[in-house]
């Protein structure tokens, strides 16, 4: 009986999402109704998922990443590509006050579910980094859509946890999950630390990782913030939704790698 109660209440919660879904929202540049659909869709796998992952403790389902096979394949090799960085807020403060069983349940489906997220804009997942995600979004063939691509992930994650992910962690009386999202451009370097072709360990290297980071240092509780080199790839109307950050004195100290001008940060200025 209570199992039941518990698949109704997802029902009611994944309706109440398509009611309240805000079509300004897309996962793509244009939007249309298919895309609408797939996005909500996209809310109800979520909701389904955390269910179920609350339902069954740690086990979680979660998505097939290709990053590892992409990054072996081209071990050494120089890439342009848009990073994408994306931490929950205030987790050290849950894990003060909260069971380490809820913890690692809440961090666990947070992180999968990003990964998701990553996955269905084309990007990869390099790794899991504590209660943080890093993605990247290869632009070796069209620098403007793996910007594109990176801002309607960025976007698509805040709406996910505010309409899929806080509705079920709700009802089971844990609190609701905000994040801060950074993006950044750049050149990396796939790196292989080891000789062994098919099992040492692969990572990538290189300033944007870096610079994503500390821009998503510099964010508010679900803020999404982009260096300059990402929003001067974007299409004109993607661009209309940020605006330039700025700074309050030494507040940030970081520069352009090309004019060694203070480096210029967007803020999205668009409510989710």
């Amino acid at each position: 009986m209570v199992e039941n109660r518990d698949e109704n209440k997802v029902k009611e919660e994944s309706e109440t999402s398509k009611k309240t879904h805000d079509i300004d929202i897309n996962m793509n540049v244009n939007g249309n109704e298919e895309q609408v659909q797939d996005y909500e869709n996209m809310i109800l796998e979520t909701q389904k998922r955390v269910w179920g992952a609350l339902k069954k403790g740690y086990e979680y389902s979660g998505v097939v990443d290709e990053s590892e096979k992409f990054l072996r394949k081209n071990v050494f090799s120089k890439l342009d590509m848009v990073v994408l960085y994306v931490d929950l807020v205030g987790s050290t403060t849950m894990t003060l006050e909260m069971p380490s069983e809820k913890i690692a349940i809440i961090i666990s489906s947070f992180s999968q579910e990003m990964a998701s997220v990553i996955r269905q804009h084309g990007g990869y997942v390099l790794k899991f980094v504590g209660d943080a995600v890093i993605g990247f979004f290869v632009s070796e063939e069209n620098r403007l859509s793996a910007a594109d691509k990176a801002v309607n992930c960025a976007k698509s994650m805040i709406t996910v946890i505010q309409k899929g992910i806080n509705p079920i962690l709700n009802q089971y009386d844990y609190p609701d999950l905000m994040v801060k999202v950074g993006v950044d451009f750049g050149q990396n370097i796939v790196v292989r630390y080891g000789s062994d072709v098919e099992h040492s360990h692969v990572d990538l290297m290189g300033p944007a990782i870096n610079i994503a980071s500390k821009i998503q240092l510099m964010a508010k509780p679900n803020q999404i913030l982009i260096g300059n080199d990402v929003f001067q790839k974007l299409h004109a109307n993607l661009q209309n939704e940020f605006t330039q950050i700025i700074w309050k004195d030494s507040e940030w100290k970081y520069r352009s790698r090309l004019t060694g001008e203070i480096y210029k940060v967007y803020e999205h200025k668009v409510q989710l």
